[in-house]
């Protein structure tokens, strides 16, 4: 069947003309979402909550669960452990590697540094 007689046909049917479907003007929500917040100067906000839900991934999930981080500041992100142990660890130990995930993920302009703090 022509696709031109089924549009006519199902416009008389619904008693509507029918319009195409416009696919090429679907985009994702993200991409005007973030003009706008770029636009309204909260980039920084959006890059922010990104490096906070990379947590997980970057650290594993033992040290994730084990940690939270509250906040990215002047490109250093401010991270809470909950016990001395694990923050001597992530001081001594992990620090560089966690910083070099986060800087190849990110760049050196959003995450230059990581600091801990028990709490």
């Amino acid at each position: 069947m022509d696709s031109r007689l089924r549009a006519r046909v199902i416009a008389e049917w619904r008693g509507l003309p029918e319009t195409p479907l416009v696919r090429e003007s679907a985009r994702l929500v993200r991409e005007p979402l973030t003009s706008l917040m770029q636009a309204l100067g909260l980039g920084d906000r959006l890059r922010e909550d990104e490096v906070k839900g990379a947590w997980r991934e970057v650290v594993g999930e033992f040290l994730a669960t084990h940690s939270t981080p509250h906040s990215v500041k002047d490109g250093v992100l401010y991270v809470r452990v909950l016990q001395p142990t694990l923050h001597f660890e992530f001081e001594r130990n992990l620090k560089p590697q966690i910083v070099q995930k986060l800087r190849a993920r990110f760049g050196t302009k959003i995450v230059r540094d990581v600091r801990f703090r028990i709490g």
